[in-house]
């Protein structure tokens, strides 16, 4: 969602240096959380994995997707994990994969 053409933002967390670019610079100015987009992947299981930016106050917006999927009749497909920096990690990498094979083994 960062993609501008002509463009290439350093890799990182957006700073006054380094600023957010394309469709998610537009989206963020206009006060927009992305429970819009997040709402368009039910009933789509969901996993946010999140680093250092992504504190649990800011995950509210996923709320949003939750109710979407208990309309939709596919409650318990949205996760949310947490890692102090924003980097991955064996945790997190492993955190993903146990969420992947839950829903991927229910494909079967």
């Amino acid at each position: 969602m960062g993609y501008e053409p002509n463009q290439q933002r350093q890799r990182g967390i957006p700073n006054a240096t380094n600023p957010r670019t394309g469709a998610y610079r537009k989206l963020f100015l206009e006060g927009y959380d992305l429970h819009e987009l997040h709402a368009l992947m039910a009933p789509r299981p969901f996993l946010v994995s999140g680093g250092s930016e992504d504190r649990p106050e800011r995950w509210k917006a996923l709320n949003h997707t939750i109710e979407v999927n208990k309309l939709l009749k596919h409650p318990n497909r949205v996760a949310m994990t947490n890692r102090k920096a924003h980097s991955p990690t064996p945790e997190s990498n492993e955190q993903i994969y146990l969420f992947l094979e839950h829903f991927l083994a229910k494909q079967q």
